[in-house]
């Protein structure tokens, strides 16, 4: 969307219905909901409602599992133009008060990556399937003759072998 275009519309506003895949993101329903962005001047307000179910693979067993998320996100996005890179200071003190994201007044706003960028936001951390997750299944601790080696492994076994001190 080509920001200077918000400014002929009416109430300077514009609203996607979303009901799709995003690319890059794992999703085993599309993408529903709604997203506003209205234009204010010196920022683009922008607000979203969506809901999805997303494939993520559990922190501790490794397995997938289906998650649901509900979007709920908004956000101001300040429209200054770029700055001279010949005026741009090599290094720069940033305070917190600068950590927002800018556009230029006359670039592009991308709903999609905008959309996507707020779900990955949303995403659980750590990604546990279940609160009883017991994790990945360790073989049993013991003599060589019941745990086989994996074949790719034999030789550092063997090494491992050579320097072990026999046991009096």
């Amino acid at each position: 969307m080509y920001i200077p275009n918000l400014l002929q519309r009416a109430e300077k506003t514009f609203t996607v219905d979303l009901n799709a895949h995003l690319a890059d993101l794992e999703t085993l329903t599309p993408v529903r909901g709604e997203l506003t962005v209205i234009h204010q001047g010196t920022y683009l307000e922008v607000q979203a409602k969506a809901d999805t179910i997303v494939t993520l693979t559990c922190d501790r067993c490794l397995q997938a599992y289906n998650h649901r998320i509900r979007l709920s996100a908004q956000e101001l996005i300040w429209l200054e133009p770029d700055p001279d890179p010949a005026t741009l200071p090599l290094e720069r003190e940033v305070s917190a008060d600068d950590l927002f994201e800018t556009l230029p007044p006359n670039s592009y706003f991308y709903p999609e990556a905008w959309v996507y960028e707020q779900i990955c936001l949303a995403l659980p951390q750590p990604q546990i399937c279940d609160e009883d997750c017991p994790g990945i299944e360790t073989p049993p601790q013991g003599g060589t003759s019941l745990n086989p080696i994996d074949h790719r492994w034999a030789a550092l076994a063997q090494l491992q072998q050579q320097f072990q001190a026999p046991e009096d």
